[in-house]
């Protein structure tokens, strides 16, 4: 059996240019994050997500690349990517490099070969469609918004980008284009990495019949979020075309062929459950696709515990899911549902049943900062901007947060870094951050918080979820109060680890508003039986 060490790991996403400079120009690097890889060893991390740090123009931060096989300078070169890999994987730490299939940068060489002329050998590396200047193959709209098609005057016709002009769409019904960047998976694989983080993993293959999207009906409501003019569609037709699960079972064998559990992990924002789970296979496609019900839910007992088995309804035995509350397009945890809550969602991304994500910053509770223009999305619909979830790595409360020598970087600082760092939760025990470290501590300790399975117990209260993950010689037990007034619940002993209020009476305990309690849940004929075994 192929390792599967995700399934007990803890991924943390690192976005490059906000992690740490090591060279004073106001952008982090690779060698400002290896030199910050202590403090992942310390928190309990065990594999890192990296974000694009190819070469590109920077359109979209990365997202726009121009070379899939070399560093962008702003990052550093080849050889501080390898010594960053070195170093990652010395403390036993894997690394997940984010691997953007759907499109380039238009200043690929590729892109300027298909420009150039009809018959040039690469015209079809990329989506053109004839037509007249005024009038697009059809309604689709970028994800950024506006339309989803160019005209190229030289040319007299239409190429589609999925998200901006300045990122044109692969054709990957070519089959070129599927040597080719199969080519750039086997070279990372090849130069040791342990996997991707797939973007855009369900719009890579699109309805070649170019139909039309319908419009949303009244009252719709998007299940990601408000989405601006992409929001006023029903996506039928430009995403997830039946053929895309071809090209993962492609990729699936390719680094199948790698005998060190490569995992691919794809961004695919589809909430119904069962399509959700189209992009599993027979497991023979991603080794899973992103999960964000969690993240999208309502901050209810009621709805989070909706979310969780909404998952594990359609969720086979042989498959394994994974939980996010963050990434580097969403509203930061602690802005979105405020320091209690954030506790809470610390809680439930480490003890429910699947790999925990993490974003970094998050345990500190870095908060949201504002928008800087930074962000070409938020240009077109200000209140969809990234920037304030991608600001500074808050290492210290000074005045440029220990990310920077530099008086200004490349986007300002965040809220509230005296009380939001590194250096000032180290040192407080009760604080945010030493209780990620804790709970990533207690998943280490407890086989059944890592590969145990999952059952939704009966609660004292409707505003109390409680859980419990076992295996065949343990058990531990999760409650977490998510209403106001304190609940009245039995507990199994002593807490292996409480957040929040508790008070033990008797055989029963006082949940406080918005407190969690951890318990060894093993019946004892099985502890002993277990003691006795050993």
């Amino acid at each position: 059996m192929t390792d599967q060490w995700w399934r007990e790991a803890v991924f943390y996403q690192i976005y490059p240019l906000s992690f740490k400079d090591s060279d004073g120009d106001g952008y982090g690097d690779l060698r400002g994050i290896e030199s910050k890889l202590d403090h992942l060893e310390w928190l309990g991390v065990d594999a890192i997500w990296l974000s694009p740090v190819y070469e590109s123009p920077m359109a979209d931060w990365g997202y726009d690349v121009t070379d899939h096989k070399a560093i962008d300078p702003l990052f550093g070169d080849m050889e501080a990517f390898d010594s960053f890999l070195r170093s990652v994987h010395s403390r036993g730490m894997r690394l997940v490099m984010d691997l953007i299939l759907n499109h380039t940068s238009a200043q690929h060489p590729w892109f300027v070969e298909s420009k150039s002329s009809h018959d040039n050998h690469m015209r079809d590396w990329y989506v053109w469609e004839p037509g007249s200047d005024d009038h697009p193959p059809n309604n689709w709209v970028s994800v950024f918004s506006g339309p989803a098609w160019s005209w190229d005057e030289a040319t007299g016709e239409w190429f589609r980008h999925t998200y901006l002009p300045t990122q044109p769409d692969l054709n990957w019904r070519n089959p070129d284009v599927v040597e080719a960047m199969m080519g750039v998976i086997r070279f990372w694989l090849d130069r040791g990495v342990d996997g991707f983080r797939v973007d855009a993993a369900h719009q890579i293959m699109k309805d070649p019949e170019n139909r039309d999207n319908p419009p949303t009906p009244p009252g719709y409501v998007d299940p990601y979020k408000e989405m601006g003019e992409y929001g006023r569609w029903i996506h039928l037709w430009d995403l997830g075309h039946e053929d895309v699960h071809e090209i993962h079972r492609q990729i699936r064998k390719l680094t199948d062929e790698y005998d060190r559990g490569i995992v691919t992990v794809g961004e695919i924002h589809e909430f119904d459950p069962n399509r959700w789970l189209n992009y599993f296979g027979p497991g023979d496609e991603l080794t899973m696709p992103f999960n964000y019900n969690l993240m999208v839910s309502d901050w209810t007992a009621t709805a989070v515990r909706a979310a969780i088995e909404k998952v594990e309804a359609v969720l086979p035995e042989w498959a394994w899911t994974n939980w996010t509350m963050g990434n580097h397009d969403e509203v930061r945890i602690a802005s979105r549902l405020g320091d209690d809550s954030a506790r809470q969602a610390a809680v439930l991304l480490t003890t429910l049943r699947g790999t925990p994500f993490l974003y970094y910053g998050d345990e500190v509770g870095m908060l949201n900062g504002s928008n800087q223009g930074r962000d070409p999305w938020g240009d077109n619909v200000s209140f969809l901007s990234r920037d304030g979830c991608r600001t500074p790595m808050q290492w210290s409360s000074s005045p440029t947060v220990g990310f920077s020598e530099a008086a200004s970087p490349w986007i300002p600082i965040g809220p509230d870094p005296q009380r939001r760092s590194v250096e000032t939760q180290r040192s407080d025990p009760e604080s945010l951050l030493h209780l990620y470290r804790s709970l990533l501590v207690l998943r280490r300790q407890r086989l059944s918080l890592r590969v145990g399975d999952y059952r939704t117990l009966d609660s004292p209260d409707a505003d109390v979820l409680v859980f419990v993950r076992w295996t065949e010689s343990e058990a531990t037990t999760v409650a977490v109060n998510f209403g106001v007034d304190a609940v009245q619940m039995s507990g199994p002993g002593d807490p292996l680890l409480t957040v929040g209020g508790y008070e033990p009476y008797g055989e029963l305990i006082f949940l406080g508003p918005g407190a969690v309690a951890i318990w060894d849940s093993t019946p004892p004929a099985r502890a002993n039986q277990v003691s006795s075994s050993s």
